[in-house]
């Protein structure tokens, strides 16, 4: 399609071949225009719904040019992802992830495609440059510390934004790396495991918009045990040799 990969004249190639994924839960007011935005890339658009019980699915019919999977109840945004990279790998060789909620531009996939090194498989991860800002909320910043901070104490690669949920994945790799995590620990996860399977983990700087009427399922407290459950796992691995 002359629509993909467009940008310094990269185009997919047999060895390149994108798909979209877009994990969602709830998302129902910005799920729309995220997906619209995301199938004028060009590429594939898989919308995997995790067991959405609002206005979701309805905001998803008769968008054209997408596949949306459906699980019946509520499993997690790594299973939503693992979900949709399996259906990826049957027609590409990277997954680019972004999140529902509004904050990502899809046209900075752009950016992030040009930054795959030409014969190597990297997971390539977008860095949220405002990050910083008032307007960003507390529970995002903090844990963008703490997750930085621990994956590199758990054997993974030194990031700024290990959190960001923009992403391109390498799909063999990943799906060979037997994670754990099925929800937001998913994420982290992937990283440290990546690092050690000597899988290139690359930033490249994106947006982010913060909207008043942006959804997050992130539970500051609940989500803290989640990780540090996850974490004390890769480090435990770590100390004994483990991958």
């Amino acid at each position: 399609m002359d629509a993909k990969a467009r940008i310094n004249g990269c185009r997919e190639t047999p060895e390149r071949r994108f798909a979209v994924v877009i994990p969602v839960y709830n998302h129902g007011v910005k799920v729309k225009a995220v997906v619209l935005e995301a199938v004028k890339l060009g590429f594939p658009v898989i919308v995997v719904d995790d067991g959405s019980t609002d206005i979701t699915p309805k905001r998803l019919q008769g968008i054209p040019g997408i596949r949306v999977i459906t699980h019946e109840h509520n499993l997690g945004k790594g299973a939503a992802l693992m979900t949709g990279f399996r259906v990826a790998a049957e027609m590409a060789d990277f997954a680019i992830t972004m999140d529902a909620d509004g904050q990502h531009f899809p046209k900075d996939a752009l950016a992030m495609i040009a930054a795959v090194p030409k014969g190597k498989k990297a997971l390539i991860l977008g860095y949220r440059k405002q990050m910083e800002n008032a307007s960003v909320p507390w529970t995002s910043r903090m844990g963008r510390r703490f997750s930085n901070l621990w994956i590199t104490a758990s054997g993974g690669p030194g990031l700024r934004d290990s959190q960001s949920g923009f992403r391109i994945y390498p799909l063999s790799e990943t799906l060979n790396l037997k994670t754990r995590s099925r929800r937001y620990q998913f994420e982290v996860e992937v990283l440290v495991k990546a690092h050690r399977n000597k899988i290139a983990v690359i930033e490249v700087p994106i947006r982010v918009a913060y909207p008043a009427d942006r959804v997050s399922h992130f539970h500051p407290f609940i989500d803290f045990l989640r990780n540090s459950a996850t974490f004390s796992r890769l480090i435990f691995r770590r100390i004994i040799g483990l991958v």
